[in-house]
């Protein structure tokens, strides 16, 4: 009796499997008709339908395998009326006829206009223009006038080539000015050379070329100054301007012509402090919170004797709370009285600690081997260690934040910190 019922329970098991069985099997048949019916190809054409004028004729021969009523196709507005090409059979191509897309495709942007577009794939000329070269029309205030040159060192022959090319905007003392201008080879102040004058322009074009024969040993002591005068009636020369250009080793590097633009200066009238005289400039950039000084030059300094052969420099110190904090040196300039350096540095200085830094700005002469004597100094600083135009110096930096404030100042012998 047992046996009668495993029997009986074993068919009804594997009657149900494969009952299963079967309903998998035609779930999966039925799955791969809706997917074969879903990605059935749309019917093409059996000869190349015609174009008429700019609009797309539709083939009249189809094939057997029509297109169900359900699925329509249409030629989408925006690419009516254009002309469509045929690649091979059963595949058609738009054939192009302009490079501007329709105004309908473009981005639209505010004040955009479709003219100003371009299509992926073209040359945008925008995009390859120069910068516009600012330096003939965009004068500071208080600009005396502005002065191109070039300048090439050729090392095999020792000579320094300098091109005067053009001034403009000068400040003329009366309704015609009449310029000329003068180049020193600095610390020689007796021979220059001298340009034509040229008649009543305030913007002279010159391109006068003029040579210097200079020792490659010392080129990178030397600095080229442009003295620009004016010739009055009585041919007398009233100097209007001057530019001061260090020949440092970056200018004169791969025997090439380098032009170069500067504004000129006014020659300082007041007579050398009794120790001389010290300019720089002072900027704070309270968003890098970075203080620049920049060291441009002295003048009357009480050299020692015999002071041909040796150089001076300046050394500039951050001080905080009268502790040293960090020091920079210039380059050093032999023997002159007045060397030209125009030298940056910067010192990094947080925002809370104006209140207690100082700089300290000592001009030094080499006395030989590693000594050098003080020839003066200058500190600038808030209120806690200077006063008058140190101090003013100092203010008016942190009142124009990153912007260069240049100033004078006179030095004075202290001992060293």
């Amino acid at each position: 009796m047992a046996e009668h019922v495993a029997l009986v329970i074993g068919g009804i098991i594997g009657g149900l499997l494969l009952l299963l069985l079967l309903i998998g099997v035609s779930c999966w048949l039925w799955k791969r008709l809706c997917a074969t019916s879903t990605y059935e190809e749309l019917p093409g054409t059996t000869a190349a339908s015609s174009v008429q004028g700019d609009k797309l004729s539709l083939p009249h021969a189809r094939t057997q395998t029509s297109r169900p009523p359900g699925m329509p196709f249409v030629v989408p507005p925006s690419v009516q009326g254009r002309d469509w090409v045929p690649l091979h059979r059963r595949e058609w191509a738009q054939a192009p006829r302009d490079l501007c897309p329709a105004p309908e495709l473009l981005p639209h942007t505010t004040g955009s206009n479709p003219g100003d577009a371009c299509v992926v794939g073209t040359i945008n000329p925008e995009l390859y223009k120069f910068p516009e070269d600012q330096s003939e029309s965009h004068f500071p205030e208080g600009c005396l006038g502005r002065l191109w040159f070039s300048v090439e060192y050729q090392q095999e022959a020792e000579r320094l080539l300098v091109g005067l090319i053009k001034v403009q905007g000068l400040r003329a003392p009366s309704e015609t000015c009449s310029p000329l201008v003068k180049l020193h080879l600095l610390p020689d102040e007796r021979r220059f050379l001298q340009s034509r004058a040229k008649r009543k322009t305030a913007s002279p074009q010159f391109d006068e070329h003029f040579v210097f024969q200079v020792s490659s040993r010392s080129i990178t002591q030397r600095v080229l100054r442009f003295s620009v005068y004016h010739v009055d009636k009585q041919k007398k020369h009233q100097l209007l301007g001057q530019v001061l250009f260090p020949l440092k080793n970056e200018t004169l590097l791969g025997d090439c012509r380098h032009v170069i633009w500067r504004d000129l200066e006014a020659e300082s009238l007041e007579p050398p402090s009794e120790f001389g005289d010290l300019q720089f400039c002072l900027s704070y950039n309270d968003r890098l919170n970075r203080l620049t000084v920049v060291v441009l030059r002295a003048k009357g300094l009480q050299l020692q004797e015999d002071a041909s052969c040796l150089s001076v420099f300046v050394k500039v110190s951050l001080m905080n709370h009268n502790k040293f904090v960090k020091c920079r040196k210039t380059s050093a300039v032999l023997g002159s009285a007045n060397p030209v350096y125009s030298e940056t540095f910067s010192f990094k200085v947080d925002p809370a600690e104006l209140d207690t830094a100082s700089l300290s700005l000592t001009v030094l002469q080499n006395a030989g081997g590693d000594k050098s004597c003080e020839l003066g100094r200058v500190v600038v600083g808030p209120y806690m260690y200077t006063r008058g135009k140190e101090l003013a110096h100092w203010d008016e930096m942190l009142g124009k934040p990153r912007e260069l404030v240049k100033r004078w100042h006179a030095l004075c012998r202290t001992t060293e910190p």
